[in-house]
């Protein structure tokens, strides 16, 4: 089997709303970052880690873990920005130096992953021929609500028995821990699912997302567990 070029991407951008200067925010005693970087270095698939950030302390801490680093310009970091934009723009620096032929871009604000995840997903990746694949977990939530204006509607119809949930069929919800693609192919298609569409669901502790305190709180709790 031919050799496979396979690059991480971690966005970082130094601003932030729900919580400033949140990929810096300590957790376990690590700053956010840390967790991402750490993940993607264990993950022996991989060939190079990289951080791309418009500041120049989370680039700093990056290469202190042991990434490798990109300076992204503020036009590329603000809130309007979109992750393709930051991995096009990510895989254009890399390409002038590496050769790479496939992605896997993790969120920085997603710090729980289990130590074979992004290998196991990769391998999967590369099985099954997919384009590209994103991280999900099993949504727990059956009987869910839209609010409509001043209106509540049910997923569900209220007039009928009301269905066991054992017999809800399970779906499977993006959860935003990373994403794997073919670089070659998104460069084309700029965006993060297409083509042969896979997935690799997690346990559903690794769907927690950092926004605000609260989700701190309950990131540390797991991250305490495993």
């Amino acid at each position: 089997m031919l050799k496979k070029n396979v690059h991480a991407i971690i966005l970082a951008r130094g601003g932030s709303k729900g919580i400033k200067n949140k990929n810096l925010i300590l957790v376990k005693k690590k700053p956010l970052i840390y967790w991402s970087i750490k993940s993607a270095l264990e993950c022996k698939n991989i060939d190079k880690v990289w951080v791309s950030s418009d500041s120049d302390k989370i680039l700093k801490l990056s290469k202190k873990f042991g990434a490798n680093i990109i300076k992204r310009p503020k036009v590329l970091s603000s809130d309007k920005s979109s992750s393709e934009d930051g991995w096009l723009h990510s895989l254009h620096y890399i390409k002038k130096k590496f050769k790479a032929d496939y992605a896997i871009a993790l969120q920085a604000t997603s710090p729980i992953r289990y130590k074979k995840d992004l290998a196991n997903a990769f391998n999967k990746f590369l099985i099954e021929k997919n384009d590209s694949l994103f991280s999900s977990s099993v949504n727990g939530v059956f009987f869910r609500w839209k609010v409509l204006g001043k209106k509540l509607v049910p997923n569900y119809n209220l007039n009928t028995p009301r269905p066991r949930r054992q017999l809800i069929s399970q779906e499977l919800v993006e959860n935003g821990s990373f994403y794997i693609f073919s670089c070659k192919k998104f460069f084309k298609h700029k965006k993060r699912l297409f083509g042969k569409i896979g997935t690799y669901t997690q346990k559903k502790e690794c769907g927690f997302e950092i926004d605000d305190l609260d989700d701190l709180r309950i990131v540390n709790s797991v991250l305490d567990k495993i």
